[in-house]
């Protein structure tokens, strides 16, 4: 199995991807790939997929000490510099055309959102993890303090998601109106920028030790924990401005149970936990074991693999109905993060390493592209047509499937006799996951 996800992604992803995204000519990354990974002729540019590309590059060049993904991370920070960042207010811009110019292309136009500010942050923070260019970290740190500046509800906690180019928030009764293709959600806060911006803090907290983020950083990690996880251990995903859940049975998109960002939100609270240093976090594990737990018990599927991507729990019963049972990308492949994690933490529990292999199975008989390479949208098993649907989107590049295959080969490669790759950083990340899960494992063991 480690070999198998070492060579799905150093031979079935990388190579498919890199150079052939670096746009040479307008500067940033190529979105827009057909199944066989040839170039579309629209390429317009979102701040989230530019700064995943950024990151997994970042990870990418130091997993395999590859000083050419180095540049091409480097490549990617120059058009967030000088194309995506606004000089006058401040903030990245949404989306862009492929030469950087502002375009109305999904109706965002000079918007911005939060969520796309905090990956432009887990993009920049990685990458001066590798190229400790001070110019780099500066951005980083202006992009954050333009966040809680701007974003922040400073009295009723929570981040508002929609700003205008002013960083001034918006909703449904301002008279400012936006036609971006978001617009359901205006006014609302919710689950998922709130998790990425964790994510984002967690990696600047690892090279940029200030007091201020660190308040910030646990800040997030409470909010989700407390208020966004719900007694049954599934998160809510959308809040009014006062953080109370909707609730609306009638409108599955603002209200369901997405098993992905469940367990997805698992390990990165535990994540988060872990930089700020906070001991014997017995609460924070308590929770993240009840949502990977409760997404095995009503996502996973028990006759073919795999975790469905929705649920809903109708008229308030205790029965959750799968109401969309596809099974995207992203989903499987966070999946296979958290259960082998969790199989570490909780060795005697055995149901999270035998759902890890199952998982594993799944992705290779239905997502893996052995052809032309990468993995397709959806899992095949459901979905057939995606054999022949885009291979890249704004929405899709190598960050869920390049984070999950390193962490994996990372946690696999524990007192394992089977060293495949012999460099310093490599051997440096099997350390961290080490003490990583004994940190975890110790405080499992004395609860």
């Amino acid at each position: 199995m480690l070999n198998e996800m070492f060579s799905n992604l150093s031979e079935g992803i990388i190579p498919f991807w890199y150079p052939l995204v670096i746009d040479q000519k307008y500067g940033g990354y190529l979105s827009n790939l057909n199944f066989k990974f040839e170039p579309n002729i629209n390429q317009e540019k979102m701040i989230v997929t530019q700064s995943r590309h950024i990151w997994a590059l970042s990870k990418f060049s130091n997993f395999f000490n590859e000083e050419r993904l180095k540049e091409y991370a480097f490549h990617g920070f120059r058009f967030l510099k000088e194309k995506m960042w606004d000089k006058d207010f401040g903030g990245f811009f949404t989306i862009t055309n492929r030469e950087g110019n502002l375009t109305n292309q999904y109706g965002y136009f000079d918007e911005k959102r939060t969520y796309g500010n905090a990956f432009a942050i887990y993009g920049l923070a990685a990458l001066y993890g590798v190229i400790h260019d001070e110019e780099i970290l500066r951005l980083a740190k202006q992009s954050y303090r333009w966040i809680e500046e701007h974003a922040l509800d400073k009295i009723n906690n929570g981040y508002f998601q929609f700003l205008d180019r002013k960083g001034r928030p918006f909703d449904k009764d301002s008279s400012y109106q936006t036609s971006a293709v978001d617009k359901s959600e205006v006014g609302l806060k919710d689950q998922n920028s709130s998790i990425h911006l964790l994510e984002a803090y967690t990696e600047l907290y690892k090279i940029w030790k200030s007091p201020e983020l660190k308040n910030s950083l646990h800040n997030l990690l409470i909010l989700i924990r407390d208020k966004m996880v719900n007694e049954s251990g599934y998160l809510r995903l959308f809040f009014d401005s006062k953080l109370n859940p909707i609730s609306d049975e009638t409108n599955l998109v603002l209200d369901h149970v997405s098993f992905g960002h469940d367990y997805e939100t698992a390990f990165l609270m535990l994540e988060a936990s872990f930089m700020l240093g906070i001991k014997n976090d017995r609460l924070t594990l308590t929770i993240a074991k009840k949502m990977i737990d409760h997404a095995i018990e009503f996502g996973w599927d028990k006759k073919n693999s795999g975790f469905f991507d929705a649920g809903f729990y109708f008229n308030n019963k205790n029965k959750l109905e799968i109401i969309k049972d596809t099974k995207v990308w992203w989903a499987q492949a966070e999946a296979l993060n958290a259960l082998l994690l969790f199989s570490k933490i909780y060795p005697n529990e055995k149901k999270y390493y035998d759902l890890f292999i199952l998982e594993w199975e799944y992705i290779k008989k239905y997502l893996i592209d052995y052809k032309f390479g990468d993995w397709y949208w959806s899992s095949l098993e459901k979905e057939p047509f995606y054999q022949s649907e885009p291979k890249a989107n704004i929405w899709k590049g190598t960050y869920h499937t390049g984070r999950a295959l390193m962490n994996c080969i990372e946690m696999l490669s524990i007192n394992s006799n089977n060293i495949l790759m012999k460099n310093i950083d490599f051997e440096n990340g099997v350390e961290t996951w080490l003490m990583f899960i004994k940190h975890w494992e110790d405080i499992a063991n004395n609860s």
